[in-house]
């Protein structure tokens, strides 16, 4: 049986014991070029009020940075809230 490669893919988990407003709504894992990193989603509004998600990630190795090594807002009328 073949393993499956993960390679540039990743998965995010509704948060379940969301202890303040400002920890993330989603968090899961993401594999970018071989590398594995914490994933961590927030749903946010616009002011025009479309519902999009910040995204923020953090590398698994344990390195420590002072803010994640990849952020982004991604904004999409097709994610079904």
């Amino acid at each position: 049986m073949t393993e499956y490669d993960n390679t540039n893919s990743g998965v995010l988990f509704r948060e379940q014991e969301k202890k303040s407003e400002k920890h993330p709504d989603f968090k899961g894992n993401i594999n970018v070029e071989g590398k594995d990193y914490w994933l961590s989603g927030w749903v946010n509004e616009s002011k025009d009020g479309r519902k999009y998600f910040k995204l923020s990630v953090q590398p698994k190795d344990g390195a420590t940075a002072k803010r994640p090594a990849v952020s982004n807002e991604i904004v999409s009328e097709d994610i079904p809230f």
